[in-house]
């Protein structure tokens, strides 16, 4: 690569310095006069490149030496000197025995704020091996801190390796390398949790040995011994409980995970007196060089920075000591909720599970513990239950289908039982991989939902195949039944889930424009809602049309007269809510057309793309699907088009039209027992819309010009429209 300098020609630079014996065996031609005279064409500034040098390698090509560019050069503009612990132990300028209690409190809330923020996604080397006393626990002298130091280690080390094995991180969630540093792989967890056990119960033998008794006269430094020690007793006992309670999720037992919760629930217990020692706890003053590390006895911000890849700086903000409680109370909420999965029995509840957990931006971590409780090492659900087991039932509970029925000929058909087996055999990965995906992060998920799609279109085909393979085997043996469409109505359902989240989370991510909304609206509404409602309503008939045929059987059996009883239809909540989403998408689609006819939505100049590229783009991943059939963009305007209509409507005509969307999914959500958090977060956007239209088409403001808002934060999917 060659790039025209400012600096004069030298013909001494340009000496290769070629050995005697490459010269004597090979004839060579001295370019170096057309070299220098190319070199002069150049203009200042112009690059010569090879084409496996692009813009790309350049922009990464890091420059060695620059402070700016080189994360090593950061060491050099310290004025103190870097010590490692052993060196700092030599200098004695870290204690490694006789430390005061504040000096211990506030070694421990550092560490902690530290462990927070390598969950956070940065790396071990710039947070929790900054403390020196971790790098070899064995040297340490005071009880308290060795066993802590041994602790905090387990602890990294369990979630890393859960972190690993559950697979849903990515490089901006967390950073696994550990940098050779040892883990305190050689003590096992069993003689580190008795370590801070043994360490807990001399600090209560203290706790109790200085409180106050009844009728004395108070020490204030006795006082003040009593807190220090209290204070350090709960964040042992806190330790240990973090570090059982994830000892518990490496086991393969279902009963561990109820220890876990219990473990945790203790923990919990602990944080307000810990957020109200914080004080107690020597402080740190903050790093003058660069970020904002916490500099203090036993912590060092540079110790590793020579271990850090050769990349550009990344400084690693610590949080601080109160965010680290508040960190922690939400984290143990996360895991116990992250138990309660064991408590969930069917594929299509788990589902909705992950679901609601992924809605609430969940940290690696509980992420992660959720995925390995899910699926343990033997590949089985909770470590006892077969997925195809879990999927069989899946089928019966939404669509019933005959081959599943006890009281089918088809049961113990040995070729429709092959049939079944092999197609809920396939069904097992994509649903596991669908299951994994709602680990990832927020933004990662969307990607992933469309890619997975093309997964879920060859088991819909497969689905179609095997279902038709089915009812002709049971028109031979039972002709009043049929075996159509049940299989494939499950697959669809769950692909129209994938594809209405998959555009969903687009308007929580704020991916599109104002622009746009009327079309993804209007793809919800017209389009995948309505696909939805009439698989619901299928699946619905295919379900009372068993229970038709079961109970005749019955009645052919027994003489006596049942009591006929109202049953609850498994999907009754389901199809209320699509219907409320549908007229909810259906009221934003009418309102967005109806703005953009009055001028109130601002559209882009498009000079190298058009309305149509940004909407090929925004379906692109449902062109893998064939049912539904994806709908392009000339259909969407075909289908759209408000001149069809004899006379075609006007904005105040669509403004109405949108309000009774808005009344009617109010009306729908009202009539909803016990309604959940979700059911009062829609009703918060439907009630205020409904005013907002009435308004709008009555004329009000009309003429301003100036744009509307979207509000969305009552709903991430449905904005609350605001005319200002």
């Amino acid at each position: 690569m060659v790039m025209k300098s400012t600096v004069e020609d030298d013909d001494t630079g340009w000496g290769l310095g070629i050995p005697e014996k490459m010269k004597n065996n090979a004839n060579w031609v001295d370019i170096t006069h057309e070299f220098e005279g190319a070199c002069r064409e150049l203009n200042l500034g112009e690059l010569l490149h090879d084409k496996l040098f692009g813009l790309f390698e350049a922009m990464s090509a890091i420059e060695m030496m620059d402070p700016k560019m080189d994360a090593g050069m950061i060491g050099n503009q310290v004025n103190r000197k870097v010590l490692n612990f052993e060196q700092a132990i030599k200098e004695s300028t870290i204690k490694i025995k006789d430390l005061s209690l504040p000096e211990l409190i506030g070694i421990i809330d550092t560490c902690f704020c530290c462990l927070i923020t390598w969950l956070e996604g940065h790396s071990l080397a710039q947070t929790v091996f900054t403390c020196l006393y971790v790098h070899n626990p064995d040297l340490i002298e005071e009880p308290a801190l060795k066993a802590f130091a041994l602790g905090m280690l387990k602890v990294c080390d369990i979630a890393r390796e859960k972190v690993n094995k559950a697979a849903v991180f990515e490089e901006e969630d967390f950073q696994a390398m550990t940098y050779g540093f040892k883990m305190a792989n050689n003590v096992t967890d069993l003689r580190v949790t008795g370590m801070l056990k043994d360490v807990e119960d001399e600090l209560q033998r203290k706790v109790k040995s200085t409180r106050s008794r009844q009728g004395e006269q108070r020490n204030p430094e006795v006082e003040l011994e009593h807190q220090h020690c209290l204070a350090l007793f709960n964040r042992i006992k806190f330790t240990r409980l973090l570090l059982t309670a994830l000892i518990a999720f490496t086991k393969k037992e279902t009963s561990a995970v109820s220890e876990a919760q219990k473990l945790v629930a203790q923990a919990a217990d602990l944080l307000s007196a810990i957020h109200s020692s914080i004080q107690y706890g020597i402080q740190s003053q903050n790093d003058t060089t660069k970020g904002d590390h916490p500099i203090m006895m036993g912590f060092e911000p540079l110790v590793n920075q020579r271990l850090l890849p050769p990349t550009f700086p990344r400084y690693a903000k610590i949080i601080k000591r109160e965010d680290m409680v508040a960190y922690f109370s939400k984290l143990i909420e996360r895991i116990k909720t992250v138990c309660d999965v064991i408590n969930t029995t069917n594929l299509h509840g788990i589902l909705d599970f992950f679901c609601e957990f992924s809605e609430q931006s969940p940290c690696v971590l509980s992420r992660s513990l959720l995925q390995t409780t899910f699926l343990i090492d033997n590949k089985k659900v909770f470590g006892t239950h077969l997925m195809q087991d879990m999927i069989k039932d899946a089928l019966r509970y939404f669509v019933s289908p005959p081959v599943l029925s006890y009281k089918c000929c088809l049961f113990n058909n040995h070729q429709a039982k092959d049939y079944i087996d092999s197609f809920v055999a396939h069904c097992s990965r994509p649903f596991c991989s669908l299951i994994q995906i709602h680990g990832h992060n927020r933004a990662r998920q969307r990607d992933k939902l469309g890619h997975i799609l093309e997964e879920f279109a060859t088991l819909q085909d497969e689905a179609e195949k095997v279902d038709a393979a089915l009812h002709s085997l049971l028109m031979k043996l039972e002709p009043q039944r049929q075996h159509l469409g049940c299989l494939g109505t499950w697959i669809l359902y769950h692909n129209l889930r994938i594809m209405i989240q998959y555009l969903l989370s687009g308007f929580e991510l704020e991916l599109y424009s104002m622009h746009e909304y009327y079309y993804i609206y209007w793809y919800l509404s017209e389009f995948l809602y309505a696909w939805l409602m009439s698989t619901l309503s299928r699946a619905d008939s295919s379900q009372m049309a068993e229970e038709r045929i079961l109970e005749e059987q019955l009645k052919g059996r027994s003489s006596k007269k049942t009591k006929k009883k109202k049953k609850v239809r498994p999907l009754g909540k389901e199809i209320t809510m699509s219907q409320a989403y549908q007229n909810m998408c259906a009221g934003m689609y009418k309102t967005m057309v109806a703005l953009d006819m009055d001028g109130k939505v601002r559209k882009p100049q498009f000079e190298l793309d058009s309305e149509q590229v940004r909407y090929e783009h925004r379906f692109a991943p449902f062109n893998s699907v064939v049912t539904p059939p994806p709908v392009h963009y000339m259909q969407f305007k075909e289908m759209s088009d408000l001149k069809k209509y004899n006379p075609p409507p006007g904005s105040a005509d669509l403004y109405l039209a949108a309000s009774k969307h808005f009344q009617q999914a109010k009306l729908i959500l009202e009539n909803v027992p016990s309604p959940d958090p979700e059911v009062n977060r829609i009703l918060k956007v439907a009630k205020p819309n409904i005013v907002v239209m009435k308004l709008l088409a009555g004329g009000h403001k009309k003429e301003t010009k100036v744009l509307p808002e979207f509000d969305f934060s009552a709903h991430k999917y449905f904005p609350i429209v605001k005319i200002i």
